[in-house]
């Protein structure tokens, strides 16, 4: 059984060294990686704590541009956690600067948003404003929990009347303490359906201006930081790891919010990340490498003990792909079903021969894939 040399975003990396050790600076999300609405996610103080421990920096980056960096502060304090505001990063604060850079200086702004966005727009020099007949030179829309119709037809009736439009962020869904809940995404498509107008830009990730920004905020030096030392880490893939990838970052994904082994196994290659970890605490532990031989004339991807191909030998007949963990066969007797998958090292090697199959030209709504637990280890 040869190994072989098989790298690049078809498969999942390794790292000797903890990523506490091998990064300098970790770009935490907040949703559904540090908490959930205002409940904390398991495991994520005491990874935060370690990983500071052992030499670490944590910035906080979240796409939400309704609270203050200092309210966020407070909560991630209540907690047991020790921070300073300014380890806090909002789409509010990107969107500033983004607009900066696209609107006239005093540029009058409509603005669907919490206090801290009004903030930081005017911190900048421009007029804010809530109503269409102040004749908007933009619009930037943003979530807040108490967001209403009154307010996307304002933004509709500038939009329709010339104003440029903009967002803070395009997440679809927001972890909230009950589950998923729309966020600014699901809040754009009405004002999109009645101006007919798409934003044409937006602050948060997938953009990388959040990662880009903290290379800066967060160097002891003049100079920024190199982004090669630097981890994103979050559970959205549409977000959290595009974001890194269009950025030239490398992401790990935690399992704690949206992201399941599903997404992962299926993902484009843009959304694919280099880590995958089950919570924070995975921070401060090595990755296991992805190992790729060539048996009986397939394709074995291999982490430590579980073991992944893919066969798709019949165009007529739905590619498998099939996962077993030494010691935990993937089927029990007789015709019970199969058994569930529940460690990260079977989604790490599902995930990289899937990956190969994929980029091979698979089709993945023919793809067959194994059950994974609710939980990986």
């Amino acid at each position: 059984m040869a190994e072989e040399e098989f790298t690049g975003p078809g498969i999942i990396h390794g790292s000797e060294r903890p990523l506490s050790q091998a990064y300098q600076l970790a770009l935490l999300d907040l949703d559904g990686v540090v908490y959930r609405g205002a409940d904390p996610v398991e495991n994520a103080a005491a990874g935060i704590d370690q990983a500071k421990d052992l030499g670490m920096k944590i910035a906080y980056t979240t796409n939400n541009p309704s609270r203050f960096p200092s309210v966020v502060a407070d909560q991630i304090r209540s907690f047991g956690l020790e921070l300073e505001d300014s380890d806090v990063i909002t789409s509010a604060i990107v969107s500033a600067h983004m607009m900066e850079e696209a609107l006239e200086p005093g540029s009058t702004v409509l603005v669907i948003g919490a206090e801290h966005l009004r903030d930081e727009l005017e911190k900048v020099g421009f007029k804010v404003t809530d109503l269409a007949a102040d004749h908007p030179q933009a619009v930037i829309q943003s979530w807040y929990p108490t967001i209403s119709w009154q307010e996307l037809s304002q933004a509709t009736y500038a939009i329709q009347s010339g104003a440029r439009y903009f967002a803070t962020n395009r997440d679809l869904t927001i972890p909230r303490e009950g589950g998923i809940a729309p966020g600014n995404g699901a809040m754009l498509l009405p004002v999109i359906a009645a101006s007919g107008k798409e934003p044409e830009a937006s602050a948060g990730k997938p953009e990388p201006f959040m990662y880009d920004i903290a290379l800066t905020m967060f160097s002891d030096t003049d100079r920024p930081l190199d982004r090669q030392i630097c981890l994103p880490v979050g559970d959205r893939l549409d977000t959290d790891i595009e974001a890194a990838n269009r950025g030239g970052y490398d992401g790990a994904v935690v399992l704690t919010g949206v992201a399941d082994p599903r997404q992962i196994i299926l993902a484009a290659p843009i959304n694919r990340p280099v880590f995958v970890c089950a919570d924070l605490e995975g921070l401060n532990d090595p990755q296991p490498e992805v190992r790729v031989s060539r048996e009986n004339g397939r394709l074995l991807f291999t982490c430590r003990q579980a073991k992944a191909w893919v066969d798709s030998e019949s165009p007529t007949i739905p590619a498998r792909l099939h996962v077993v963990e030494s010691g935990s066969p993937a089927k029990k007797s007789g015709n019970e079903p199969a058994k569930e998958l529940d460690s990260l090292d079977a989604l790490r090697a599902a995930a990289s021969a899937a990956w190969h199959a994929l980029d091979s030209g698979l089709d993945p709504t023919d793809f067959r894939l194994p059950a994974f637990a609710a939980k990986l280890h």
